[in-house]
């Protein structure tokens, strides 16, 4: 009977695992109609002949990992809040503005970081071992590409796992996990669950919380200390936007994948690619910006259709 009841109360936990991950994985994923197999199919025939296919990701692959977007009809950040994503000039200038973040961050960063890649992620490593499709250029600062196992990735927008000094002549960096150690050290009694979690790692807390919050400075020069993500207002450094612009150059196919093109750095792809008349097909449930401009398009989620592509080459 003892022997019964805990294999009942394991399958129950097992039965609520299942359910609570396809929860997350559809909370902030909008309303859609599936994919259907022609479409998929004329995404492999798309992929199937070309050498050098560029993959440029945002928001719309992480979603499905429990990380909202910002855009999203009835379920992105804009349309469930009235917070803002925190502005670059804010941040370099007010030191308010920098006890928020870092206190709104210090929170949410446990749970941000241990979100897993999903199936989209881990169907692009397998798309990229086996030749598939080559560079894989993304809008997210998550990490997740990298997680699920894919290499040559180029985080247009930083990366949240990364700390920089703001100091002109500095060259200090910390990785953000021993960060988190030192925050940890330097204020006591914070608040430790996450509610409304934001697309750059941050999340809604009272402000009782952020007033209290201390942050550290560079130990090196005393500078500002900033994650190594490109926010609101700020451009993509030059480097990046090099390599950017030769990957697209280089490119004989571009698949854009859960973007909605409403940042310009993500847009421009779209505008060189033409420019070049690289053939472009993207996945995004809802309006792309230049979608006139595409050879396909098809419009569901992206756990929808990546991983169904070329599941012979397993």
């Amino acid at each position: 009977m003892q022997v019964s009841n805990l294999l009942t109360k394991s399958e129950s936990l097992v039965r609520f695992q299942c359910i609570y991950r396809r929860y997350v994985s559809n909370k902030f994923v909008p309303q859609h109609q599936p994919a259907t197999a022609k479409e998929v199919q004329k995404l492999e025939n798309f992929l199937r002949d070309k050498q050098r296919v560029l993959v440029l990701t945002g928001a719309g692959v992480s979603t499905e990992s429990g990380i909202p977007d910002y855009r999203s009809e009835g379920v992105g950040l804009y349309a469930r809040s009235n917070s803002r994503p925190v502005q670059h000039l804010e941040f370099i200038r007010s030191p308010k503005i920098r006890q928020r973040y870092w206190a709104r961050n210090f929170v949410a960063w446990p749970h941000f970081s241990n979100i897993k890649p999903n199936e989209t992620h881990k169907a692009l490593a397998r798309l990229q071992r086996n030749g598939i499709i080559g560079s894989i250029v993304t809008q997210n600062v998550d990490r997740l590409h990298t997680k699920g196992g894919s290499k040559d990735v180029l985080e247009l927008h930083g990366c949240g796992y990364k700390v920089i000094c703001l100091g002109s002549h500095c060259d200090y960096y910390i990785d953000r996990h021993e960060l988190q150690l030192i925050f940890n050290a330097m204020n006591q009694n914070l608040m430790d669950e996450v509610d409304l979690m934001r697309p750059d790692g941050d999340v809604d807390i009272p402000q009782k919380y952020i007033d209290s919050f201390r942050v550290p400075d560079c130990p090196k020069c005393g500078g500002t200390l900033k994650p190594e993500i490109v926010f609101f207002g700020d451009s993509v450094p030059k480097d990046r936007a090099e390599r950017l612009a030769n990957l697209v150059c280089n490119a004989d196919g571009v698949l854009i994948l859960g973007s909605s093109l409403q940042v310009y750095s993500g847009y421009r792809v779209l505008l060189y690619s033409h420019d070049l008349k690289t053939p472009i097909a993207l996945v995004n449930i809802g309006t792309v910006r230049g979608e006139d401009k595409v050879q396909l398009k098809i419009s569901s989620k992206c756990g929808d259709v990546i991983p169904k592509l070329f599941l012979q080459s397993n």
